[in-house]
C-alpha cells in the first residue's frame, strides 16, 4: 500500500491507476495535472502544435545541428523545444526515442487520451493531495476545482489544506515546471508534500490520517462467505498504516494501553480463514 503520484499528464495517469487498483494504494498526488480534459486549453492546444510539427519533420534529411535548429526555430516555447531535443537522438542519423508518431495520432483523435479524462476510469475514494501553480496554465483555480471533487470526493471542503496553490507570484509557461524555476521556492512545496506524506502516505484509505491509527476497527474490502462477514476480515491495526515519517501509531498504542503485535504473534494459516483466503 503506497502512493502515487504524477506530474502534468503523469497525474491523469496516477488518478486512473489508483482508481483501478484500489487495493494497491492509499494515496494520490495531483502535481499540475488532475482529471480534466484538456482538448481546448490554450496550453494544450500548443503542445498539439509543437507535436504535429515534430512529427513531421523528415529527419532523414537532416544532421544534428540541423534539427537542433529546426526545432528552436519552430517550437516557441524554450522548455518544450529542450524537452523535443532532450528527446531527440543526435548521435547519428537522427531519430525519435519517444513513440511521437502514436502520440501524434492520438491527439487527432475525437477525444485524444492524453487529453481527456474519462468517466469510465472511476474515482479515487481516498487521500489526495493537489498541487498546482496559482496561475497555472493546465488547471486553472476559478473553474477546475469541480472535476476534482468529482472524482476525489474527499477534497472537497479541504482548500486550502490539501487542493491548493503554489507559486503565487510566477507567471508564464513555467508555472507548469514551478520546481524548475527559481521563484518556485521548491523547497517549501517540497515540505509541504513532506508533511502530506508524513500524515496519509500508507494510512488505510478509512483512516482520516495516521492520527486515527488503532482506534477503529477497519474491514477489508470485499466480501467473504466463508467467514460468514459481509465486509470480509478485519484488518490488523499494525498494518493500517507505514511506520515511516510519524510515531503517531507508537503514541496510539501508548495512549489505549496496548501492546503491538510482536515477532511470531500472529495467527497460524487457515485459523481465521480457509488457507486460500492468506495472503
Amino acid at each position: 500500500m503506497a502512493t502515487i503520484g504524477g506530474h502534468g499528464f503523469g497525474a491523469k495517469v496516477a488518478a486512473a491507476t489508483a482508481a483501478a487498483n484500489l487495493n494497491r494504494f492509499t494515496g494520490v498526488i495531483q502535481y499540475e495535472g488532475g482529471p480534466l480534459n484538456h482538448q481546448h486549453y490554450e496550453a494544450y492546444q500548443e503542445l498539439e502544435s509543437y507535436v504535429h510539427f515534430a512529427n513531421k519533420m523528415d529527419l532523414s534529411t537532416l544532421d544534428g545541428s540541423q534539427a537542433m535548429r529546426h526545432i528552436d526555430t519552430n517550437i516557441s516555447c524554450n522548455k518544450w523545444a529542450s524537452i523535443f531535443k532532450q528527446n531527440l537522438d543526435v548521435s547519428g542519423t537522427p531519430y525519435w526515442k519517444i513513440n511521437l508518431k502514436a502520440l501524434a495520432k492520438n491527439m487527432t483523435k475525437f477525444n485524444p487520451d492524453v487529453a481527456i479524462w474519462s468517466e469510465s476510469y472511476g474515482l479515487w475514494p481516498g487521500q489526495t493531495f493537489a498541487i498546482f501553480a496559482a496561475y497555472s496554465r493546465w488547471v486553472h483555480l476559478s473553474t477546475n476545482t469541480l472535476p476534482f471533487y468529482n472524482v476525489f470526493p474527499r477534497l472537497e471542503g479541504q482548500f486550502p489544506a490539501q487542493i491548493t496553490t503554489h507559486a503565487n507570484e510566477l507567471e508564464g509557461p513555467m508555472t507548469h515546471w514551478m520546481h524548475e524555476d527559481p521563484n518556485g521556492d521548491s523547497w517549501r512545496m517540497s515540505q509541504r508534500m513532506w508533511r502530506w506524506l508524513r500524515w496519509h502516505d500508507g494510512a488505510n484509505v478509512l483512516l482520516a490520517d495516521k492520527s486515527e491509527a488503532g482506534w477503529y476497527f477497519l474491514p477489508d474490502r470485499g466480501l467473504d462467505t466463508n467467514t460468514a462477514t459481509p465486509q470480509g476480515e478485519f484488518n490488523p491495526e499494525h498494518v493500517h498504516h507505514n511506520y515511516l515519517y510519524t510515531d503517531e501509531y507508537e503514541q496510539s498504542r501508548e495512549r489505549r494501553g496496548v501492546q503491538g503485535a510482536q515477532q511470531g504473534q500472529f495467527l497460524p494459516v487457515g485459523s481465521f480463514a480457509p488457507k486460500d483466503k492468506q495472503l
